[in-house]
């Protein structure tokens, strides 16, 4: 699990931010942010600066760019 800031955590992922790359997204039960990756690949990241809804809005945005939200 990684831990980041809202900022550091969508730049990490801003060249991936497409169905391509990202198979699906989804907050866990614990809050945390996990990918999934076409190439198989699961990352799960901590996002520390941040409330529930804030996260909920970039998984819209996500949504809204192709990627399968869960």
């Amino acid at each position: 699990m990684k831990t980041c800031s809202l900022n550091h955590f969508l730049e990490a992922v801003k060249p991936w931010l497409d169905s391509d790359y990202i198979r699906s997204a989804h907050l866990d039960g614990a809050g945390n942010f996990v990918l999934n990756f076409s190439d198989g690949v699961k990352n799960v990241y901590r996002i520390d600066d941040c409330n529930k809804s804030q996260l909920e809005e970039v998984l819209v945005d996500f949504q809204n760019r192709g990627i399968r939200v869960l």
